[in-house]
């Protein structure tokens, strides 16, 4: 592997934002080819999370499907929905909860392939504020990260505030993204806690600047700090262009799938050699435990948990006023049609 680069923030944001493949497949695929380029925004191409996204790229399986895929990256998953409304792209790989959050909008989203059934996602502290935020219950008049406002870390912030009697008006969520500018505002005191995910919690734990308050990298600490299964990271897509585009989402799925089953049986190691280097920036070894830390937040075959979609519903209508008193058809929020096939 090349020797790990140290971008500044914004410069890895604009390399990974040119970040793309091109695959120029011959033959005949259809209706589909004069499509062009899919365009995928991601929430943040280097969080692990987010892996299986560019991971599926390194592998070289969109190019085996025959498909012309441009990754894009924004820091936060709210960004990148917009990006999907707008028409910007035909997909985000992004948490599942905003296509609930979208239809109660009037806009109809689904997620194509749900890479995920745990969030992922860590409640951190920060050294110096551990004596005194030691819960979810210690959340009033505290400054807490989140990636962005109106993101799937704010969403699950202030659930974690509600389900412990602390009003959502009682703390102040503050946009901080992740990775070196979440690690700078833990640093600084500019917010005292926050919700991140690897390899930002790797970095905070091995410099020493605050603990793991609440752990969702596993399906068991998604059943523990949410009362359930919580399927996050998914492609998705406007459900008219799905309907109107199925062959390529097929194809989509299939290069996803395929490269769900080559993590679950490969070493966090085997996978960090696959990945761009310059994504280890705590060096390769610190990139491979996150990975590991990680890793069972995935599904194997890409097909969404039965019951997941309501313990994402029940989370959201406990402090989303848009969705407290909404009418929501969560099989309108997802499909398996396609990861189904793909087995």
């Amino acid at each position: 592997m090349r020797t790990p680069l140290k971008p500044t923030a914004a410069a890895a944001a604009t390399l990974l934002a040119l970040t793309t493949l091109t695959a120029c497949g011959g033959g005949s695929h259809g209706a589909d080819a004069k499509d062009g380029n899919i365009k995928i925004m991601v929430g943040g191409l280097d969080k692990v999370i987010y892996l299986p996204a560019r991971l599926t790229q390194q592998l070289g399986y969109f190019k085996d499907e025959g498909l012309d895929v441009t990754l894009l990256t924004e820091p936060a998953g709210v960004q990148a929905t917009t990006s999907l409304v707008s028409g910007d792209v035909q997909g985000v790989v992004g948490f599942y909860d905003h296509t609930l959050d979208l239809q109660a909008k009037g806009k109809q989203v689904e997620s194509v392939v749900q890479l995920a059934h745990a969030p992922g996602e860590v409640e951190v502290v920060s050294r110096k504020a551990a004596g005194d935020l030691t819960s979810p219950k210690d959340f009033k008049g505290k400054k807490l990260g989140v990636t962005g406002l109106g993101s799937s870390t704010d969403f699950l912030t202030k659930y974690l505030a509600v389900k412990n009697g602390v009003p959502t008006n009682s703390f102040t969520p503050v946009a901080v993204g992740a990775g070196q500018t979440f690690l700078s505002a833990l640093q600084q005191g500019s917010i005292q806690g926050g919700m991140t995910t690897d390899p930002t919690v790797a970095q905070i734990v091995n410099k020493n600047l605050g603990k793991v308050l609440i752990d969702m990298r596993t399906p068991e600490g998604s059943r523990q700090a949410l009362g359930g299964p919580y399927p996050s990271s998914s492609l998705y897509m406007n459900t008219d262009w799905v309907n109107s585009h199925k062959e390529t989402v097929q194809k989509l799925t299939n290069a996803l799938v395929k490269t769900l089953k080559w993590m679950s049986t490969h070493t966090p190691e085997q996978i960090a050699a696959k990945m761009p280097a310059d994504y280890a920036q705590g060096g390769k070894q610190l990139y491979a435990q996150a990975i590991k830390d990680t890793l069972p937040m995935f599904t194997k075959d890409g097909v969404m948990p039965a019951d997941g979609p309501a313990t994402v519903e029940r989370v959201l209508k406990s402090f989303n006023p848009n969705l407290k008193n909404a009418t929501v058809d969560l099989k309108k929020t997802y499909t398996t049609e396609f990861a189904k096939k793909a087995h």
